[in-house]
């Protein structure tokens, strides 16, 4: 007997695999194939251990499945083998391009339900104890993805900049001297920043600077995608941002 076509969008969250949620979780044991993002952690997988787990991951400079692909690929997974599980990083509504998949799923008839995931642009700022928002630093946060779709700047930093916003930047690290240039332009030299890479997991690294310096204190660190930026008065809270604002001292950023 075949199995009524059905799909799932689960956020993985921002990389540790207890910060997936319940439902999420709920989700996978009952998945007959999982299709999973690169970001998101495999130790997640164990959870669907009778499904079929297809990784259709995409990362700079790896590109081995198009969105078309994914798309086809969930249809066709759902139609022949019953409960389709797409695992994505973050949430899926946060640059993960779920509503391309569940409008592709509708389009071909196929019932799809979304189950949020924590956002890295909320969670890991906020598991280095920098708050996106904070009474007297900043009324509302933007975020922002570094490179659009057709590799150049988003237009939005440019706005953002001007603002008095805590601004997250995210898949925005090979931008990251574009990203600065802009908020010079708009005389924030000493406006704090932190790059996160790997937020959430046992190879998490930080560096803390200013506008005027992160450049050199990311490379000094040999800090890597994926990471976030995050932009603002909120980062000077961090508790090393006093050892860390004496420009250029990489050292004491780490």
């Amino acid at each position: 007997m075949s199995k009524e076509p059905k799909i799932t969008l689960v956020g993985a969250g921002p990389g540790d695999a207890d910060l997936i949620t319940l439902k999420g979780l709920k989700a996978l044991q009952t998945a007959d194939v999982v299709l999973y993002d690169a970001l998101v952690n495999e130790e997640l997988l164990q959870y669907a251990a009778n499904a079929e787990k297809i990784y259709v991951g995409k990362r700079s400079g790896d590109h081995s499945y198009s969105q078309d692909a994914v798309n086809k690929l969930l249809v066709d997974y759902a139609i022949n083998y019953g409960h389709v599980v797409r695992l994505k990083g973050g949430d899926p509504f946060v640059f993960g391009r779920g509503y391309e998949e569940i409008d592709y799923a509708a389009a071909n008839g196929i019932a799809a339900q979304v189950i949020p995931g924590i956002s890295s642009s909320i969670s890991v700022p906020g598991l280095q104890h920098i708050p996106v928002t904070h009474r007297g630093l900043s009324e509302s946060f933007w975020v922002i993805t570094g490179t659009t779709s057709s590799g150049n700047i988003s237009a939005d930093v440019y706005e953002a900049a001007k603002s008095r916003a805590t601004v997250v930047v995210l898949m925005g690290l090979n931008k990251l001297v574009e990203i600065v240039a802009i908020f010079k332009k708009e005389d924030k030299h000493n406006l704090p920043v932190a790059v996160i890479q790997n937020g959430s997991t046992p190879q998490e690294k930080l560096v803390i600077g200013v506008v005027d310096n992160i450049v050199e204190i990311v490379k000094d660190n040999g800090i890597k995608a994926p990471a976030i930026i995050i932009l603002g008065e909120v980062v000077s809270l961090h508790p090393s941002f006093q050892t860390c604002k004496n420009l250029y001292d990489a050292v004491a950023c780490k």
